[in-house]
């Protein structure tokens, strides 16, 4: 019986402390973490490695969060892409704004760890391994 392909998130953001935390925690999801710490490299494994879901910070360097979700949308081949703002730019800004870009969801900075899971989780099921 061949293994079932597990499933490839990408993470995007500027702070490499954030970074390692989530990617340590969010082991239990089973699933390949690819990381970026700018914007353009983030597009950039997005049309390399098709990720499932993609998780973005919006305040990145060289591109931000916002521009990287709009070339994804843009992307024939990449528009289906779950794409999920996790971003610290204030709760009213973020909800109003991360719909206007194609992102399917957002949460704040600080945030929970569960919300953070679930909604992850939610994304990644929206996403049929490839």
């Amino acid at each position: 019986m061949a293994d079932k392909k597990r499933q490839l998130l990408l993470l995007a953001d500027d702070d490499p402390e954030l970074i390692g935390i989530l990617v340590k925690r969010l082991q239990v999801l089973e699933c390949d973490i690819i990381t970026a710490s700018n914007g353009a490299d983030a597009l950039a494994l997005v049309k390399e490695k098709r990720p499932d879901a993609v998780i973005l910070d919006v305040m990145m360097p060289q591109m931000n969060g916002w521009e990287v979700c709009k070339g994804i949308r843009s992307d024939e081949a990449l528009r289906k892409t779950p794409v999920m703002m996790l971003t610290g730019i204030g709760e009213s800004l973020n909800e109003i704004t991360s719909p206007l870009y194609g992102a399917d969801d957002h949460i704040d900075k600080p945030f929970n760890f569960s919300e953070l899971l679930f909604k992850i989780r939610r994304l990644l099921a929206g996403s049929p391994t490839k």
